[in-house]
């Protein structure tokens, strides 16, 4: 059975630091990439960040370059998503996306069909005083 888990969110002061865990499990092959969306109350889902497994380009949305950066640890199967400098605006439920067979798009997976693209659960991330 295919498992996409993300792990890590909570609350956390502007300029504060969270990393964020995305464990991925049951896939009988090696993904392609995976990455990180987040959606915000009464807003749509928004890219955030994304890497290849193969080789770790990466990809930032303009909204957190500079401040959030993507890893993987393929051994484990394990992407990551270390953010600093948070702000207020940040505050969203972050979900990690595994794609198996191209990049992240602007909605989820390039390749394959929409029942490949694999969703976790999502963590929420509050930024606040």
């Amino acid at each position: 059975q295919v498992q996409v888990e993300e792990s890590g969110g909570g609350l956390v002061q502007p300029g504060g630091s969270l990393s964020l865990s995305c464990a991925a499990s049951g896939f009988t092959k090696d993904y392609y990439a995976t990455g990180w969306f987040r959606q915000a109350p009464g807003k749509g889902r928004e890219g955030v960040s994304c890497i290849r497994r193969s080789d770790g380009t990466t990809f930032y949305a303009d909204s957190v370059k500079g401040r959030f950066t993507i890893s993987r640890d393929n051994v484990k199967n394990t992407v990551y998503l270390q953010m600093n400098s948070l702000k207020p605006e940040d505050t969203a439920v972050y979900f990690c996306l595994v794609c198996p067979y191209g990049y992240c798009s602007e909605y989820g997976c390039y390749g394959g069909g929409p029942e490949d693209d694999y969703w976790g659960q999502g963590t929420q991330v509050t930024v606040s005083s």
